[in-house]
């Protein structure tokens, strides 16, 4: 199956490795029930970097994109728990994109998750969705991936929340995300330096600089997992 829904909130972060326990205790206990609860939030994901490093990624599945500006989620963002407001400033380097789903193949929760943020090519989105579109389709047959999905940030027309102040204030985001899910990482890693490499999505219509990571799930939920 598809990632569920059409629309998607994905994140990346590194957290200092003496916060992780804290962090995790916190993101499956009260988080993940905190933000399911939230009509439209579909299911959760957590994963971290397979490499051992600082790094996660999150990713929270949405029934569509008004999700993220309801009254509803705007709540919780600007009354975050006492939990919540501690944890906060030790999400580094945050970056946190707002998506429309634009193409989605296979599952979506697996072993391993490469992510690869990037923008078009002045001139060339169309060109770029097209051709990520159709590595996309035949990806998800390949031995050892389960399933490949492309996203497209589009923030809601919403004031700064209480959250991101608590952060600093200083998010950044991505024009479009590429998620690759996979139960083999080797196959994952391959992938990674060949067809997915920064030539080949040159190639296809993406802008230099793209961002990647490789991730190892951690946790998953959904509203009826945490009730």
């Amino acid at each position: 199956m598809a990632l569920l829904g059409g629309a998607a909130l994905a994140m990346w972060w590194n957290m200092a490795p003496g916060m992780r326990v804290d962090f995790e205790d916190w993101h499956t206990h009260e988080h993940f029930p905190e933000r399911l609860g939230v009509p439209g939030f579909l299911r959760g994901s957590r994963w971290t970097s397979a490499d051992g490093g600082e790094g996660i990624f999150v990713l929270y599945e949405l029934d569509r994109h008004e999700v993220l500006s309801s009254p509803e989620y705007l709540a919780r963002l600007n009354a975050p728990t006492p939990w919540s407001t501690r944890l906060m400033p030790h999400h580094r380097d945050m970056v946190r994109t707002q998506n429309r789903v634009l193409h989605s193949r296979g599952g979506a929760i697996a072993r391993a998750a490469l992510t690869i943020r990037l923008s078009p090519a002045e001139g060339r989105f169309d060109e770029l969705r097209a051709g990520l579109q159709a590595l996309i389709d035949a990806l998800v047959s390949t031995p050892g991936l389960s399933g490949a999905h492309l996203l497209r940030h589009e923030a809601p027309a919403i004031a700064q929340t209480t959250e991101q102040q608590i952060r600093g204030g200083r998010d950044q985001a991505a024009d479009c995300v590429l998620v690759v899910c996979a139960y083999d990482l080797h196959a994952l890693s391959a992938l990674a330096a060949t067809g997915l490499s920064a030539q080949s999505l040159q190639s296809l219509g993406a802008a230099p600089g793209q961002e990647r990571g490789i991730y190892a799930l951690s946790s998953s939920a959904t509203p009826q997992d945490v009730r």
